[in-house]
């Protein structure tokens, strides 16, 4: 399975965005040194602003692709529909939910079958969560210290997610409005970078 391996702190610098959540990314990062404090093309800046995207939810380009075709099939706006798919994977809901600190390691959660959703496992990383379902933790991974951690740990008061911390899950009530999904992506830069190379 092909995975995005760059150091995260690393790619952080380069694309000029805390993409990986870390509070300490950009200090680590530093300043200056970023591909985005360059004067670019608007190709370029498009190009740019793909690339955040991409590494905000660690979707491989030949995924990303697929989630802009089917993004640009529906009748949302292309941006607001594919920000909605990217958000309702698996693992980043598992990682917006609290039981894991990073999509990188919700993803590692979801493949080594530590995932329910609706009470069954389900070890795939890119599975589409509909409103209504519920994401847990399987009860054998509950004594995980840290699982445990991730989920006291945890901040996130997103407005379509309920979390059950007492029960190490979530539930997708509705699917998010583009403004309440916290990541600061230009998204109609990565339609018009598409609309060309597509």
């Amino acid at each position: 399975m092909a995975r995005m391996r760059e150091p995260r702190f690393k790619k952080c610098r380069r694309l000029g965005l805390n993409v990986c959540g870390h509070p300490k990314a950009m200090k680590r990062a530093g300043n200056g040194q970023s591909r985005a404090n360059r004067k670019l093309s608007n190709y370029g800046i498009q190009l740019l602003e793909k690339q955040r995207l991409r590494s905000y939810y660690e979707v491989m380009e030949k995924q990303f692709k697929r989630y802009v075709k089917d993004a640009m099939r529906d009748k949302e706006t292309t941006g607001n529909a594919l920000i909605k798919k990217l958000e309702c994977r698996l693992d980043n809901l598992v990682y917006r939910i609290g039981l894991a600190h990073s999509i990188r390691q919700a993803r590692q959660m979801v493949n080594h079958g530590h995932i329910l959703v609706n009470g069954k496992k389900v070890d795939i990383a890119s599975y589409h969560v509909s409103v209504g379902d519920v994401i847990s933790l399987k009860e054998k991974s509950r004594s995980n210290e840290m699982f445990k951690e991730n989920m006291l740990n945890n901040n996130s008061n997103l407005p379509y997610l309920t979390i059950n911390e007492e029960e190490f899950s979530g539930t997708l009530d509705r699917k998010p409005e583009r403004e309440e999904v916290p990541i600061e992506i230009d998204d109609h830069l990565v339609v018009e970078y598409y609309s060309k190379v597509m």
